[in-house]
C-alpha cells in the first residue's frame, strides 16, 4: 500500500467520499470526511464521516446498526476525493432505502 497523503485543505477541510457496494458496484451514498474522520476509518476499518449538519464525527451504524465495513479505499488524481468500497449492512440511506441513489430524475 502507498502512503498518500489526502488534500483536505482544498475544500476546508473536507472532502467528498463515494461509497460503493464492494460486491455489485453500486453507487450507496457520498458523504464527507475530515482527517479525523479518515483516520478513524483506517484505524477500524468502519466508516466514519463528519456530519456537516450535526458538526460532529459521525460513525456509520453507531445508531442504526447499519455499519459499512472497509473494503478498498482509493484515491481520485487530485487526492481530494475517496472512493470506498463497503460491506453495507443493512440499508446504507437513512430513509430506509439500500442505497441513497433510487430517485429517477432521466
Amino acid at each position: 500500500m502507498t502512503e498518500i497523503t489526502l488534500d483536505f485543505a482544498k475544500q476546508g477541510g473536507l472532502i467528498p467520499v463515494i461509497v460503493t457496494d464492494y460486491q455489485t458496484g453500486q453507487v450507496l451514498m457520498l458523504a464527507y470526511m475530515n482527517q479525523e474522520s479518515y483516520d478513524l476509518t483506517l484505524k477500524t476499518k468502519e466508516m466514519h464521516y463528519w456530519s456537516r449538519s450535526r458538526q460532529e464525527i459521525w460513525h456509520k451504524g453507531e445508531t442504526s446498526g447499519h455499519f459499512q465495513k472497509v473494503k478498498s479505499i482509493k484515491t481520485d488524481c487530485d487526492c481530494d476525493t475517496l472512493l470506498v468500497a463497503v460491506e453495507q449492512i443493512g440499508a446504507a440511506c437513512h430513509t430506509g432505502a439500500y442505497s441513497c441513489f433510487f430517485n429517477d430524475i432521466l
